[in-house]
């Protein structure tokens, strides 16, 4: 029991080093990408996937001009998101869904931090609901003077696609996915399968990573973006409606005439648990307003275009520069 003791004060230690940590830097925006301006042609013809419950129908195909705006280059990461809670004091929800041996998934008493949930300061956080997800983005913009926010739906896939108009932004090709993102892959059926016991269906492909990893680890988009499939899902700033009649077509959040309102809100580009169907460009995910989830839902911020001082690109090359040194542990981690 003694053992147990030290070892547990030890957790407590760390955690509270790392807070005290995060409080004490500096305020910096995540790295940021200026998307341009354009128009592109949202959704698809495919079918509902699966029973379709948790995914809103992609139909029907629309032409959506979008004005420039700021995507971050990387989804928010355990590290970002621990500065903001240090900072702050802010209370997430104790209880997320994570996997389960007796039930399949199960809602649980784990939160972001928890540690098998953030391996890793550069990994992107989870367990974090819509709400914490635009808490995150109002500090931070209040901290900056700069305009934070969660992406519009339509911001999202016009990003993710990033000028192409194939399924998945790196074209038709299914098979290679694992060379694009973090996805449903064999390591991940293993790790399923003696971590908790579940024998699920995955692609027979290795993309490197068993569950989250470090952001960053697949080839960017043509936006220069990371991550737009797979990893984690993204919270946007959509409330749920079940297909896009009716769907602004200027790019602009779609919050009126919710299908349950303020209760459910869209979720895009898959995540480390998802199979390929759902890692394309055009699908579509949900999540309950308050639902916090382990099973591979995060976010990204978007940005009003404005002014942004030498200090933006400053504070990009130390990010850049910390999060190169994780890129090398994880690809060294990979290797052995």
């Amino acid at each position: 029991m003694k053992t147990l003791i030290v070892s547990l004060s030890l957790l407590c230690a760390i955690a509270g080093a790392d807070a005290a940590a995060a409080a004490a830097k500096p305020v910096s925006a995540p790295p940021m990408v200026t998307v341009p301006t354009g128009q592109f042609t949202m959704g698809s013809t495919e079918p509902r996937i699966g029973d379709g419950s948790h995914n809103p129908a992609e139909q029907p195909p629309h032409l959506v001009r979008i004005q420039s705006f700021r995507l971050a280059r990387y989804e928010t990461t355990v590290g970002q998101f621990r500065q903001f809670v240090a900072a702050t004091g802010y209370r997430t929800q104790d209880a997320c869904w994570q996997f389960d041996r007796a039930d399949g998934m199960a809602r649980k008493d784990v939160k972001w931090d928890t540690p098998a949930h953030a391996p890793g300061e550069f990994h992107p956080v989870l367990c974090v609901t819509w709400d914490d997800a635009n808490a995150y983005a109002a500090w931070l913009s209040n901290q900056t003077g700069r305009r934070f926010r969660l992406p519009s739906e339509a911001e999202w896939e016009y990003a993710a696609r990033a000028g192409t108009t194939t399924r998945y932004p790196s074209g038709d090709d299914a098979d290679g996915l694992c060379t694009y993102a973090n996805m449903k892959d064999r390591r991940f059926k293993a790790a399923l399968k003696q971590d908790y016991g579940l024998d699920m269906l995955a692609t027979d492909c290795d993309d490197g990573a068993a569950l989250t990893t470090v952001v960053g680890m697949y080839p960017a988009n043509a936006f220069g973006l990371y991550d737009m499939i797979g990893n984690v899902a993204e919270w946007v700033a959509d409330c749920e409606h079940p297909d896009y009649q009716g769907a602004p077509t200027d790019g602009t959040v779609w919050r009126g005439a919710c299908e349950k309102e303020n209760e459910y809100f869209i979720t895009r580009g898959g995540s480390y648990a998802s199979a390929r169907t759902v890692l394309r460009s055009a699908a579509r995910g949900h999540g309950g307003r308050t639902n916090a989830s382990s099973l591979g839902e995060g976010f990204r911020i978007a940005e009003d275009i404005g002014a942004c001082d030498e200090k933006c690109a400053a504070n990009d090359a130390d990010f850049d520069a910390a999060l190169a040194l994780a890129q090398k542990t994880e690809r060294d981690r990979r290797l052995n």
